[in-house]
């Protein structure tokens, strides 16, 4: 007999909770910042990030244990189960490891393909923003939506310039200088997923990058099309999963495709 399958509330309960513990954890052992396995060039990767998707897998398997993970830690595959977590135990880890507020824990999952439940947790900004597909994007259980920004000159845009070679450098500055010259400020916050919960509840009007990975954007991108913002995602062709995300709000959604388009390579 087949099992039922759980309910959005259990979903969005789960990654909530896994975020929330995952996040935590990691402030609590803050003062170990200085532990890595790994020192890559413009990264690098932490003894609590694994940490921390540990604890985040702990509490998904404890609820869900046929369930599938992929995290940016490491995955646990299933053959069988069409369900899927997706974590980001400590999305912007520089600055989490400078001692920067601006990092959260990001959890999401999917079934067969479609992402169903996110939550993205800041723990030093206390800042929670969940939805699922039958719930409405909350940040600390509070609804949420974009700015009303009908124009780009009049738009604060969240952006990144990734070390890795997803574009041609000259093509990188060229478009970040065009989108400098078009919108009214542009910031680089380091943290793929709180920026895109920022265009969510309309602190920010937009975030644009190339070469974001699943985990980055999973939980953050549903939250932000609950909310009714605009989301477009393209894989980079050649690039191991590398994808290129434009967030907006609706107003200036069109007015970005041109720079979201910018260096992209075709197939």
């Amino acid at each position: 007999m087949a099992m039922a399958s759980p309910s959005n509330q259990a979903l969005l309960e789960t990654a909530t909770r896994a975020a929330r513990e995952a996040g935590l954890h990691a402030l609590r052992e803050a003062h170990r910042a200085n532990e890595y396995h790994a020192l890559l060039p413009h990264d690098l990767k932490l003894v609590l990030d694994k940490e921390s998707q540990d604890v985040a897998e702990t509490h998904i398997l404890s609820r869900f244990p046929a369930h599938a993970i992929c995290g940016e830690e490491g995955s646990t595959l299933s053959s069988t189960s069409p369900w899927e977590w997706i974590i980001d135990p400590i999305d912007g880890t520089v600055n989490f490891a400078h001692g920067s507020s601006y990092w959260c824990s990001s959890v999401a999952v999917r079934h067969q393909g479609e992402i169903v439940a996110g939550a993205v947790y800041a723990p030093v900004l206390d800042q929670l923003y969940t939805a699922s597909r039958e719930h409405p994007s909350c940040l600390n259980d509070r609804p949420i939506q974009p700015s009303s920004v009908q124009k780009i000159e009049q738009a604060m845009v969240y952006t990144g310039m990734s070390k890795q070679v997803h574009m041609e450098p000259r093509t990188a500055v060229d478009r970040l200088t065009h989108l400098s010259n078009a919108a009214q400020k542009i910031r680089m916050n380091g943290s793929a997923a709180l920026d895109i919960c920022q265009v969510a509840c309309g602190v920010a009007d937009a975030y644009l990058e190339s070469g974001i990975y699943l985990w980055d954007y999973a939980a953050a991108g549903l939250i932000a099309e609950q909310a009714g913002a605009i989301l477009h995602t393209r894989p980079l062709p050649h690039a191991d999963g590398a994808t290129a995300v434009l967030c907006s709000t609706p107003g200036i959604a069109e007015t970005l495709l041109p720079f979201y388009n910018q260096g992209i390579p075709d197939d």
